[in-house]
């Protein structure tokens, strides 16, 4: 009876070590795809701020003859992200040439100061075609100064 007894706990011992273990892989699991999640956001942060660079790079560079620039579309290096630009609004000086250019985009101001600041909305995305394993999106507003 004795061992009847011992292969009995032995039989418990290892159910409670496996469900033990078991957890202890799905908590790992969970860790490192949050870890990888987190990865992915911040690399889209950053992409976000390099293609809001680029963007304010293009409208200072941009002739204004012909119009204003109304969208921007930058891809990141690796192909991860793309990043949409648009170009809301241009604040711009009563009475400027430039106001005139812009059309529905140029809105009247009457401080020198705040003359050509720029309405954005950036828009980064993870590259379906792209390995990012967990897609991402994140949508920025953010009033700029070329």
């Amino acid at each position: 009876m004795r061992r009847a007894f011992g292969l009995m706990q032995a039989i418990m011992i290892v159910l409670v070590v496996g469900g033990i273990m078991t957890l202890a892989l799905r908590y790992a699991r969970v860790g490192a795809v949050h870890t990888a999640d987190s990865y992915t956001r911040e690399r889209a942060e950053l992409f976000l701020q390099s293609a809001t660079e680029i963007a304010m790079l293009q409208i200072s560079g941009h002739d204004r003859a012909g119009g204003c620039l109304e969208r921007v579309r930058v891809r990141s290096r690796e192909g991860d992200f793309v990043a949409d630009v648009r170009i809301l609004r241009y604040y711009l000086l009563r009475g400027s040439a430039d106001l005139a250019a812009c059309g529905s985009l140029g809105y009247p101001i009457a401080t020198e100061e705040s003359h050509g600041m720029v309405l954005m909305e950036v828009t980064v995305t993870a590259d379906p075609s792209a390995r990012v394993v967990h897609p991402v999106r994140i949508v920025r507003r953010s009033l700029q100064r070329p």
